[in-house]
């Protein structure tokens, strides 16, 4: 589950994501940061997957490294996403995404995400749940 913050980031996109594990934090943020470039995620169709991994010195550094994973597959590739399948290893994340081609035709196009920031980004664990706050630029 996830919630975008008004007003917090002058010329970014602050949101702030949860979930009851960490698993369903870094989806819930990676579900986030897709929905920032595409209006609504359904219509982004699962016609391509793709494999990748990324490592991380910390949780905090996972999640931000997925992230920007996602936005260089939207860059380099022109891929958008809209399912995540996460499998956590030490220090590594395994991740299998469903999504296809950007078609500006087909899907309502809001911003470009150029990455994510440093700045306030956060990741912890509450009493029975995670929590991410996170910055695009956009």
């Amino acid at each position: 589950m996830y919630r975008f913050i008004e007003d917090e980031a002058t010329a970014d996109i602050a949101f702030e994501a949860t979930g009851k594990t960490l698993e369903d934090v870094l989806e819930s943020s990676a579900l986030a940061t897709t929905n920032v470039m595409v209006r609504d995620l359904r219509k982004v169709s699962h016609i391509e997957r793709v494999a990748f991994s990324v490592k991380g010195d910390s949780d905090e550094m996972l999640l931000f490294n997925f992230l920007q994973e996602i936005i260089f597959y939207k860059d380099a590739k022109q891929l958008l996403f809209s399912k995540y399948s996460i499998k956590l290893g030490k220090s590594s994340l395994e991740c299998v995404a469903l999504g296809e081609k950007i078609d500006q035709k087909r899907h309502d196009l809001v911003v470009d995400v150029k990455a994510v920031t440093l700045h306030l980004f956060e990741l912890k664990r509450t009493k029975g749940s995670w929590k991410a706050h996170v910055i695009l630029d956009i």
